[in-house]
């Protein structure tokens, strides 16, 4: 499973879980809170009632009394009240009163007059001085039948005379507990999708940058040239870390490197030189002095080579990016650097070829011009004398096609490696290889490809651009 995906999932299932005890804990909380408010109002309202009926209770006219008519009034009110978006068009108050023995000798619905109550959990508590209240559901599994009453006493001299209950369906208030819920609900939902939406957005910006990491130290193992990704916070002091150790590994290895490699290629010229000078301290003819001096000036002109194309790699591989990249139609480059190169290479035969399919490729160009008179070097050593060089310009490719007698296929693949070079065709002399991995530095720094093939005759050298 990938990363993102696994970041993902955890995200979602956190804020999943956590959403969905939230969401059930605040839907749950909503009825009980509703009913709570409605049985604070009715403790009000009973204790109100229950003043106002004291008089008709104590001269036992309750049936008949003032009370009586001012509840049947009530009953009979229209009512059309707009509360917060939901329409009210009943009254649903239920009164009636019970004596002090418990017997109901008031019932607004007239159901109940004559009953013992006594038993009913409102009035015997309120009869025992305690605060009476209870919730009793008509139909006995529909939570929603259920009538919420609340008592309180009816008082004479500070001596409770009967019970005034209040009863009202909790029905009537579960349009408001229903739209509450439904709010909850759907503002819990945008709050998830809000929730994932920002989760997605984190994943995707840490999956980048790992990614933008992953990159760079595979390019790191590849020895590829790769500029330092830009990641804020601890990602990228990662990413600094790891260029930091790159430095310092690639350093000493390059280091080592270098001594052991320019140990060996220093002593051939230098046993020449060396050899050449010691006979030239004795007696000798004209000639032969002649040809030693000439050797140790080849052989020293080798080594001044050697060291020139060894600070031109040094920095190459110092580097991690382009210094002066410029947009360039390959076809236009090549036509600029052909005239300096017929200047400075004179001896070389070059023929351009620039295909109208050349496209705009994003180059340094001083350093590919470098890297281009390498090849051209190598295939003035490596062709016939007389042969000509072709160099085209072909899509986002530039290839240096040579009519030499090419190179073993076992070396192909080592070709652009420091110091390492075949026979060339008189024989004797051997090249330092240093050519070859200037242009695979130079590609490298670009994002491209070098490839390196036989052609029977010769050899073709391809710079693919990215």
């Amino acid at each position: 499973m990938h990363l993102g995906i696994r970041i993902l999932f955890g995200f979602f299932l956190i804020t999943g879980l956590a959403g969905f005890f939230v969401l059930r804990i605040f839907v749950a909380e909503v009825k009980p809170s509703v009913r709570e408010v409605m049985e604070d109002m009715m403790v009000d309202t009973t204790n109100i009632l229950a003043e106002l009926a004291a008089d008709d209770l104590r001269a036992g006219r309750m049936a008949q009394g003032r009370f009586a008519t001012q509840v049947a009034a009530y009953a009979r009110r229209p009512i059309d009240a707009r509360i917060w978006g939901l329409d009210k068009q009943s009254l649903d108050f239920r009164v009636y009163v019970t004596d002090a023995k418990g017997m109901v000798v008031f019932d607004s619905a007239h159901a109940a007059e004559g009953q013992d109550y006594s038993q009913w959990r409102d009035v015997a508590r309120t009869l025992r001085g305690e605060y009476g209240a209870r919730a009793t559901r008509e139909v006995q599994r529909d939570d929603r039948s259920s009538v919420l009453y609340v008592a309180a006493p009816v008082t004479y001299q500070g001596q409770a005379i009967g019970v005034l209950t209040v009863a009202k369906p909790v029905a009537t208030v579960q349009a408001f507990i229903d739209r509450a819920e439904r709010k909850i609900l759907v503002s819990g939902f945008w709050l998830l999708g809000l929730s994932a939406a920002v989760g997605v957005a984190v994943t995707l910006w840490v999956v980048f940058s790992i990614r933008q990491l992953r990159r760079y130290a595979n390019a790191m193992e590849a020895g590829k040239k790769l500029s330092l990704p830009r990641i804020p916070g601890e990602l990228g002091e990662l990413a600094q870390a790891m260029q930091a150790m790159r430095q310092r590994v690639e350093g000493r290895d390059y280091i080592e490197g270098y001594v052991r490699a320019l140990t060996h290629e220093l002593k051939s010229p230098l046993a020449a030189i060396r050899g050449a000078g010691e006979l030239l301290q004795d007696p000798l003819p004209e000639p032969d002095r002649h040809a030693f001096a000439t050797d140790i000036l080849a052989q020293t002109q080798r080594l001044q080579s050697l060291v020139d194309r060894l600070l031109e790699l040094s920095k190459l591989e110092q580097r991690q990016e382009l210094h002066q990249p410029q947009s360039l139609v390959l076809a236009d480059f090549l036509a600029s650097f052909m005239a300096l190169a017929q200047v400075e290479r004179p001896q070389i035969a070059i023929d351009l070829i620039a295909n109208e399919d050349a496209q705009t490729v994003r180059i340094e160009p001083a350093l590919l011009a470098l890297a281009l008179g390498n090849l051209l070097d190598n295939a003035a050593a490596f062709a016939p004398p007389g042969s000509r060089t072709t160099l085209a310009a072909v899509g986002r490719s530039i290839v240096v096609q040579d009519l030499g007698p090419g190179v073993p296929d076992f070396a192909l693949p080592k070709l652009g490696q420091k110091f390492f070079s075949t026979v060339r065709p008189d024989g004797h002399t051997k090249g330092s290889g240093l050519g070859l991995a200037i242009v695979a530095q130079t590609m490298a720094l670009h994002g491209g490809t070098l490839h390196i093939a036989n052609t029977h005759p010769g050899l073709r050298v391809t710079l693919q651009f990215p």
